[in-house]
């Protein structure tokens, strides 16, 4: 029996987090449900929105998708972090449907993936933060 390509697992980190983006763009929903892990403890943060964890991030994943926000999504890796089982990878995201001014800082993102044997590797956490902001840090 063969997998196709449409639900085979995910093979890595960044296959899953490829997905991702690509799902983003793309807005499709049934490529960003196969991202997702389904068990209780996946999460989601975003600026300016509730937490949403289990079922919550796939409803929410769903009207994002199905919105009129805009999204073009390009991404610059930070950092990837392997523990086995675990994968964090840090990344900076600017929207470029946002039509934000040359030069204007991304969002920093932190994704992780877990990999369930042979399930492969799905993502269990999205989390954004607003830029730092410009010029030099405060003083303390």
């Amino acid at each position: 029996m063969s997998t196709s390509v449409e639900t085979a697992p995910f093979e890595s980190p960044q296959a899953a987090e490829d997905a991702f983006y690509d799902a983003l763009e793309e807005r499709n929903v049934d490529l960003m449900a196969r991202v997702w892990d389904d068990a209780p403890d996946i999460a989601c943060m975003l600026p300016m929105q509730p937490f949403a964890h289990g079922v919550q991030v796939r409803n929410m994943m769903r009207e994002l998708l199905r919105s009129n926000v805009p999204l073009d999504i390009r991404v610059t890796h930070i950092r990837w972090v392997d523990l086995g089982d675990v994968a964090i990878h840090y990344a900076e995201e600017h929207n470029n449907a946002a039509k934000l001014p040359p030069g204007a800082p991304g969002i920093l993102a932190t994704n992780v993936y877990r990999r369930r044997g042979d399930a492969g590797w799905t993502m269990i956490l999205h989390q954004n933060s607003p830029p730092p902001p410009s010029g030099p840090p405060p003083r303390r």
